[in-house]
């Protein structure tokens, strides 16, 4: 892909899962990218092994310093940032009431710090650089992806926090691809269904199996590669604005 070749791509959450097939499948194009991620393990390994076209910052997406720094790093590194991929987020549950009391409310606000405040920390202070941008000939100077989740339609027992954040970024996806229309940045949102990342990989083969039977069809789980390749569409397709696109076979998730 041609057009691709050379843009500039910052992933958050790009060390691992969704955001490392992002990562992967954006330098396979020819792209250069930044990884930002707090594992600064996995994500020095990873700019190792992809080599010069790969940047690695270790930073939290709800930090604004963190995130300047990795804004940055895109321009004294690479000239550019034209691509942002919101990847980066947690799901931890709980039910409102428990054996053990009520939802801690700190939990609570942490999974809205990260998941939701820091959506938009990482969109405002990448758009308000990427807004400088020399246009392209069709006048885009960027496109912003973020990842939402099914869960902020049909929201299981105990994720009251995290269907909440979700359904937050598909809420606010429309009125900033609308504010920012105007310096010629696209906002888009995918909204994945159960995928094979680290988070279910964590879980035993038996929930797994639960998992992928309740998908109508492909009757599996879905693949982190199918992630960026959305990804991918979505940058090359010009008339992509402001929607959120739900990844997820069909499926429409049961109470619990």
């Amino acid at each position: 892909m041609e057009e691709l070749q050379n843009k500039v791509a910052l992933v958050t959450g790009g060390a691992s899962g969704l955001g490392e097939a992002c990562i992967r499948r954006f330098v396979g194009l020819g792209m250069k990218a930044v990884i930002l991620d707090r594992d600064e393990t996995r994500g020095k390994t990873l700019a190792a092994e992809l080599g010069g076209s790969v940047r690695f910052v270790r930073a939290d997406v709800s930090s604004e310093s963190d995130v300047q720094s990795a804004v940055d790093t895109a321009y004294s590194a690479f000239g550019e940032l034209s691509v942002v991929v919101n990847c980066a987020g947690v799901a931890w549950a709980s039910r409102t009431v428990g054996k053990e009391g009520p939802h801690k409310l700190d939990l609570f606000e942490s999974v809205i710090r990260i998941n939701l405040i820091g959506t938009f920390n990482v969109i405002r202070l990448a758009a308000n650089k990427m807004s400088q941008n020399t246009p392209d000939v069709t006048g885009e100077r960027g496109v912003i992806i973020n990842t939402a989740s099914v869960a902020a339609y049909d929201g299981q027992i105990g994720q009251a926090a995290y269907a909440a954040s979700k359904g937050g970024i598909v809420s606010m996806t429309l009125p900033i691809a609308r504010e920012l229309a105007r310096v010629g940045i696209r906002v888009m949102t995918i909204a994945p269904g159960i995928f094979e990342t680290p988070m279910v990989g964590a879980m035993t083969p038996e929930v797994q199996a639960s998992l992928a039977s309740q998908i109508p069809f492909p009757s599996r789980l879905g693949k982190a590669a199918e992630y960026a390749q959305l990804a991918q569409n979505i940058i090359e397709n010009p008339y992509l604005n402001g929607e959120v696109i739900r990844l997820d076979g069909a499926v429409r998730m049961q109470a619990k």
